[in-house]
C-alpha cells in the first residue's frame, strides 16, 4: 500500500492549493479527485464564468459603439462560439492545474475517494477499488448547487450553475432564482445576450449580503438594463409539463405566474458531505458543515476539513487560504487563525461589486460611532473616459479610533481595487493614513481617496 505524508481529498482552488504549499514543505503529497482537477472553481464556476461575463460585456461595448465616436454597421452573437469560448478557457486552466501538479511531484489519483478509518483513503476508479495509507488526510469535496423542495432541478427547464453555462440554445424567457453572486451573474450575462430576464429573490434585496446602498444601485442599474427584479418573493412551485415552464411566484400582493423557457435556481449551494466516508469514520457533522477548530483538524486526530465543506465563507480564496494555514500548521509553523471578518467578495456583474469588512448596517448594530465616506464614479475622470460613470466607492470608519471598518464599491472593475482594503485592514491603516497615501491620476482606484477624504470632509473633487 503506497503511504503518503498527506491525502487530499477533492482538487478544487482548496484541495490543488494545499497539495502544492504541502509538497513545498517537504511532504509526501497525492490528492484525490473523481473529475477533473481545479473542481468546479476552474471547470463550472468562477473562471469560465468570467469569459462568458466578458465576451457580453463585448457585446455590449459593440451595442454602444457610436458613444465611443464608431461606427460598426453588423454585428451579431453567436452563443454557442461564445460558450465554446468559455469552455475552452477552463480547459486551458485545468491543464494548468496538471502542469503544477507534475511539477510539484505530487501523485494525482483518479477515482471517488473515500475516507476509512486507520488514516486510510479508498479510490474507486473503473469499477476497481485501491487504498492508500496517510499520516494526514484533509477533505476538500467542495459544495453543489442546493435543491429546493419546490423546484427541483430536472437539468433541462429547471437547472443549476453548470448546466447554465452549457445550454445548447439560448433561451427566449429565463427566470434566476436567488440574487446571490451566481444568479447575478447569470442574469446579467443572459440579459446583455438578449435573453428576457426576471430575477426572484426571496429577501427585500437583491444581493442580500451587500451594503444596502450597493443593493439599491445594482437594482438600478438591472432595471435600466431591462431586467425584471422581484423581491420578497418565492417561487412556490413550477409546471414543466407543456413547452417551457410555468412558475408561480408569491408576493405581498398575492399570487403570480410566469412563463420561461428556463428556470435557473441559484438558491445557494449544499455541502458534498455524503457518500465519503464521513459516518464510517465518525467524523462529527453540524447543520450540512464538517466541525473543524481554527485549524481545521475535525473530531478525529489525523483528519481536517477545508474550504466549503466548513463553516467559513464558500468562496475559493478562502478555501485557498485555509488550506495553505491547515498544512502549515500540520508542518508546525506559527500560523494566526484566518479573520474570517477580512474576506473580501466579489460579484462580476456589469457594474461589479466588491466589498470588505463591516457594512453600515451591521457597524451601526454593532452600536459603533462611524464616519461614512462616498464618491460616485461619475465625478471620476478616469470613469467619465472610459463611458463608465455608474456606481462609487464607499467607506466607514470608526469616528474614535479611525480604524477602517468596511469598504463597499460598485463599478467598473471595482473588483480589482478591493485588494487596498483588504490591505489597509490587515495593517490596521487609519483613514488619515489612506488620505495621505498618493493615489495615481487619473484612475478609478483614486476613488478610493476620495471617498476616505469625504469621510473626513476633505475631499477635493465633489
Amino acid at each position: 500500500m503506497t503511504e503518503y505524508d498527506i491525502i487530499i481529498l477533492g482538487s478544487g482552488p482548496g484541495g490543488y492549493v494545499t497539495a502544492i504549499r504541502s509538497s513545498q514543505l517537504g511532504f509526501k503529497t497525492a490528492i484525490v479527485e473523481k473529475e477533473s482537477l481545479g473542481g468546479v472553481c476552474l471547470n463550472w464556476g468562477c473562471i469560465p464564468t468570467k469569459a462568458l461575463l466578458k465576451s457580453a460585456q463585448v457585446f455590449e461595448y459593440l451595442k454602444h459603439s457610436e458613444d465611443y465616436g464608431l461606427k460598426i454597421k453588423e454585428y451579431d452573437k453567436d452563443f454557442n462560439a461564445v460558450v465554446n469560448r468559455s469552455r475552452s478557457v477552463a480547459a486551458g486552466m485545468s491543464k494548468g492545474v496538471h502542469f503544477l501538479m507534475k511539477k510539484n511531484k505530487i501523485d494525482v489519483i483518479e477515482g471517488h475517494g473515500k475516507i476509512m478509518t486507520g488514516k486510510k483513503i479508498s479510490v474507486n476508479h473503473s469499477k476497481k477499488t485501491k487504498e492508500y495509507q496517510a499520516k494526514n488526510i484533509i477533505i476538500a469535496t467542495g459544495a453543489r448547487s442546493r435543491e429546493l423542495p419546490s423546484l427541483p432541478q430536472d437539468g433541462k427547464k429547471v437547472i443549476g450553475y453548470r448546466k447554465a453555462m452549457t445550454l445548447e440554445k439560448q433561451p427566449k424567457k429565463l427566470i434566476v432564482v436567488g440574487s446571490g453572486a451566481i444568479g447575478i451573474e447569470f442574469a446579467y450575462f443572459y440579459n446583455a445576450m438578449g435573453t428576457e430576464v426576471t430575477i426572484v429573490e426571496y429577501l427585500d434585496n437583491i444581493v442580500p449580503v451587500e451594503d444596502n446602498e450597493i443593493s439599491k444601485q445594482l437594482e438600478r442599474s438591472f432595471k435600466k438594463s431591462g431586467i425584471k427584479i422581484m423581491t420578497g418573493a418565492e417561487v412556490t412551485s413550477v409546471d414543466t409539463k407543456g413547452k417551457g415552464v410555468k412558475a408561480t411566484i408569491k408576493t405581498s400582493k398575492g399570487e403570480e405566474i410566469i412563463n420561461a423557457d428556463i428556470v435557473l435556481s441559484a438558491v445557494g449551494i449544499k455541502s458534498n458531505i455524503e457518500n465519503i466516508g464521513l459516518e464510517d469514520v465518525g467524523i462529527a457533522v453540524d447543520s450540512d458543515k464538517i466541525m473543524v477548530n481554527d485549524f481545521y483538524q475535525t473530531n478525529l486526530p489525523g483528519y481536517f476539513a477545508i474550504g466549503d465543506v466548513t463553516k467559513g465563507q464558500a468562496l475559493a480564496h478562502v478555501a485557498s487560504a485555509e488550506g495553505i494555514l491547515c498544512v502549515e500548521k500540520i508542518a508546525g509553523h506559527h500560523v494566526e487563525p484566518l479573520d474570517y471578518g477580512n474576506i473580501p467578495g466579489c460579484t462580476y456583474c456589469t457594474p461589479e461589486i466588491a466589498s470588505v469588512g463591516l457594512t453600515e448596517d451591521q457597524a451601526k448594530e454593532k452600536g459603533l460611532e462611524i464616519r461614512v465616506g462616498k464618491f460616485p464614479f461619475s465625478a471620476s475622470g478616469k470613469a467619465q473616459a472610459g463611458g463608465n460613470p455608474d456606481g462609487f466607492v464607499k467607506v466607514i470608519f470608526d469616528a474614535k479610533y479611525g480604524e477602517w471598518l468596511g469598504c463597499h464599491m460598485i463599478g467598473t472593475g471595482v473588483t480589482d481595487m478591493i485588494a487596498e482594503a483588504v490591505l489597509g485592514r490587515k495593517l490596521e491603516t487609519t483613514g488619515h493614513e489612506v488620505l495621505k497615501a498618493i493615489h495615481p491620476h487619473p484612475t478609478m482606484s483614486e476613488a478610493v481617496m476620495e471617498a476616505v477624504a469625504d469621510a473626513y470632509d476633505e475631499v477635493i473633487h465633489l
